[in-house]
């Protein structure tokens, strides 16, 4: 029995709203402390060399400065999510250009920059491995020669400068094609892009005895307690990771790094050290970047449009590490396929150590670059057998009962859904469009992360309630929304719930704002803790009211006989006198039954929980004589189970479009061998207000027994996946000529307009 009115649906504005707007919220950057000392990292500067040695005698003696660290002041411990192939410091090599070689903590910033500019590093350099293909190579330099002797978590497959390789096999390939009447091969790159929070990462740490408060910018507090546990040598229950409210993330705040090095100045000098990350820094050392890829699509069909056969083969530029690059490893292998039936496939993934910037799980972490190249060669196989592209996927979309590339029995019909209610508002195929315009359209599927979460929930004696939570609030809303879950178990309003959140030593484990998981995860979670408050409730109240709980329902804030409103007793009455508190574990659902015959490598990701779709069609104006391509409208219609709050989920599908549309345009990192050349707002451009387009935003209902609270499904990665494909669909049509390196900028459209046979299948950035 839930509250009678439902405030599922209804739309609300989130609580932290007002301070943000303000000026009143306090960020990590903020925080100030008596005998606050501020901290300076020294970077390589060079893409690949061995350490001969290193000198802090100079920066150790000038004024101000309290400590300069370097690997031979912390454990040689060697850590990482998938593959331990990493030091705090680096460890005799330097593999990229930012990686951290000592760190500093002096009075002041200025006096902490002039030392680490006085630490003496001897260099030898060595051959830089700058391009997938070439890393793979038996004859490429091996860039981890110890790699054999790295600790992997299980199932993980590596080659020398491959830290993972995975594999996707579903029925005969060969027959496949064999059976298909044409084919088509093509080739599709994409460049690093970064995440790009306004707020760059800042951490503080402050010792008391043997336990250590670290306040970061991180979006998964409780990985990165573990990751200062584990490489500073500590138990866990002497780290507290505090996240103050933080000014967004998108993935580039993931896993572990800084927060150690910080503590460890801490440690070293007694007294609480700040680290504020350049600009600069922001793009040139945060380890969390978008993996560059190329992308190898070779598809059969037959003349009608069936698809029979599909290879595919992916190269993610992973840089220096592995980190959580995996991720992105086999949700791309899973978008290979797209939500298309395709009956006989073989894809590959290969994730490549190079001498460049680490990639990890940037959000939707391998998904738009996938994505993007998997729906550009789909307008192609329609246009080789001539079918409008909308037909041609009608005839291939998956619906309720066809098995996906793992053998995933699919239990609903939403892609051909959305793709219908995508053309209705978007008019296609377009009526009214002026020259040098068209549409473009792009499907897609995603998954909800399935993962264990934990929650407590407690009546305060005024009649409201706190939710205590390990989740972590990027900025996107999620956490907010877990007051209209409780609410609704407990016939009270949103706006009665404060949270506390984003403090490992007060709320219970939760993985962090990643995998679009919150509301999925820790929903359960608080819902299981309100019912637990609801039956404590209940009891006491049929006592007083000596009549049986059946009898009662929860509706505005108080305990009523049903039938007769007049009977009841406010919230508050009882929880004044009672001690009011509930618990949630969150347990996930299982991943769908599915076959991994003949596959290799899969970690986790080899069927999609609770999979949604979604359809966008944009509408790109390209001038020809410059390549300029502006975006004056995108469609988005999206499946999300059932969507609990349609201004938050409406600002997710707004803001995601418009991030993808930078990703599509204009966001690339440009190298000049192993040095990033455009390392700021200045050179690595983003999406402005100008630049936004008018974003139509529907919602499809399409609840499953196996999604998350009330059936809904992921929210967060699915609106950034799409975009950048309908774009380029939308410049093909537009041009009659295709751009197969991302971003599709302007001088890739020029040159794929006027210099076609200069080869637009190049990326990876090189200047």
């Amino acid at each position: 029995m839930t509250g009678t009115t439902s405030v599922l649906g209804q739309r609300f504005v989130r609580r932290d709203g007002p301070e943000k707007v303000t000026g009143e919220a306090r960020y990590t950057a903020d925080l100030a402390f008596t005998g606050l000392l501020h901290a300076k990292f020294v970077y390589a500067g060079r893409a690949h060399a061995r350490i001969v040695a290193i000198d802090t005698t100079e920066a150790a003696r000038m004024p101000g400065v309290h400590a300069v660290l370097t690997q031979a002041d912390a454990p040689l411990v060697r850590y990482g999510m998938f593959v331990k192939d990493r030091t705090l410091f680096a460890h005799e090599v330097v593999r990229f250009e930012a990686e951290i070689v000592a760190a500093v903590a002096a009075d002041t910033p200025e006096r902490a920059a002039a030392a680490a500019a006085a630490v003496r590093v001897e260099y030898e350099d060595l051959p830089a491995v700058l391009d997938v293909d070439a890393a793979l190579s038996p004859a490429a330099p091996v860039l981890h020669p110890d790699w054999l002797d790295y600790r992997t978590q299980d199932g993980v497959l590596r080659a020398p400068n491959d830290c993972g390789h995975m594999t996707s096999v579903k029925g005969d390939v060969d027959a496949g094609f064999a059976e298909a009447e044409l084919q088509l091969t093509e080739t599709y790159c994409s460049d690093m892009a970064h995440a790009v929070p306004i707020e760059p990462h800042a951490v503080v740490a402050q010792w008391q005895g043997e336990k250590v408060t670290i306040w970061t910018t991180s979006q998964v507090p409780f990985p990165a307690r573990a990751g200062v546990a584990e490489t500073l040598q500590i138990p866990q229950s002497n780290v507290r990771i505090v996240v103050p409210h933080l000014g967004g993330g998108f993935g580039g705040k993931c896993d572990f790094h800084f927060e150690a090095h910080v503590a460890l100045l801490a440690r070293a000098t007694r007294r609480p050290v700040r680290l504020v990350f350049s600009r600069r820094e922001e793009f040139l050392a945060t380890d969390k970047v978008r993996h560059a890829a190329r992308i190898e699509l070779t598809t059969g069909v037959k003349r009608d449009g069936t698809i029979t056969a599909r290879r595919a083969r992916l190269l993610l530029d992973s840089g220096a590490y592995c980190g959580d690059a995996l991720f992105a490893t086999e949700i791309g292998l899973m978008m290979v396929a797209g939500p298309y039936r395709v009956p006989n496939l073989y894809a590959e993934v290969h994730t490549v150590y190079t001498n460049r910037t680490p990639a990890g799980s940037v959000r939707a972490p391998g998904g738009p670059q996938t994505c993007w190249a998997v729906e550009q060669h789909t307008d192609e196989l329609a246009r080789l057998v001539g079918l409008d592209p909308l037909e041609f996927r009608r005839r291939n979309l998956v619906r309720a009962g066809d098995t996906g590339q793992t053998g995933q029995r699919f239990v609903s019909s939403s892609a051909q859904r959305c793709l219908d209610r995508a053309a209705e508002l978007a008019g296609w195929p377009g009526t009214d469009l002026a020259e040098g315009e068209a549409l473009g359209v792009a499907v897609g599927w995603w998954f909800s992360l399935s993962v264990p979460s934990g929650a407590y929930l407690k009546l305060n004696p005024d009649g409201t309630g706190t939710i205590i939570t390990g989740a972590q609030e990027n900025g996107s809303g999620s956490v907010m929304g877990l007051a209209l879950l409780a609410a609704e178990e407990l016939g009270m309003r949103p706006e009665a719930f404060s949270i506390l959140y984003q403090d490992t030593d007060a709320g219970p484990f939760d993985i962090g704002s990643a995998g679009s998981q919150t509301t999925f995860n820790n929903g359960r979670a608080v819902m299981e803790a309100a019912r637990e408050v609801r039956e404590k409730l209940l009891a006491l109240a049929a006592e007083r009211l000596e009549i049986h709980q059946r009898d009662l329902e929860l509706v505005d804030g108080s305990v009523r006989v049903k039938g007769a409103p007049t009977r009841s007793i406010p919230l508050a009455e009882i929880a004044a006198g009672a001690q009011l508190i509930g618990s949630g574990s969150g347990t996930p659902p299982p991943l769908p039954e599915h076959d991994l015959t003949g596959c290799g490598g899969r970690l986790g990701y080899s069927a999609f929980a609770a999979p949604s779709f979604f359809c966008h069609i944009a509408r790109v104006r390209v001038d020809r004589e410059t390549g300029v391509v502006s975006v004056p409208e995108v469609v988005a219609v999206h499946e999300f189970g059932r969507v609990l709050n349609p201004l938050g989920a409406q600002g997710q599908v707004e803001g995601g479009v418009i991030q993808s549309v930078g990703m599509a345009l204009l966001e690339g990192s440009q190298y000049d061998g192993g040095h990033q050349l455009n390392p700021g707002l200045l050179g690595y451009k983003l999406v402005t207000a100008p630049d936004a387009p008018t974003v139509t935003v529907d919602f499809l209902d399409d609840a499953v027994d196996q999604g998350g609270p009330h059936g809904a499904k992921a929210v967060g990665e699915p609106p950034v996946v799409g975009t950048p494909a309908a774009i380029g669909n939308a410049i093909a049509a537009a041009t009659g000529t295709r751009v197969r390196a991302l971003p599709m900028n302007a001088e890739r459209v020029w040159t794929a307009l006027h210099r076609p046979s200069a080869g637009a299948v190049t990326a990876g950035g090189e200047a």
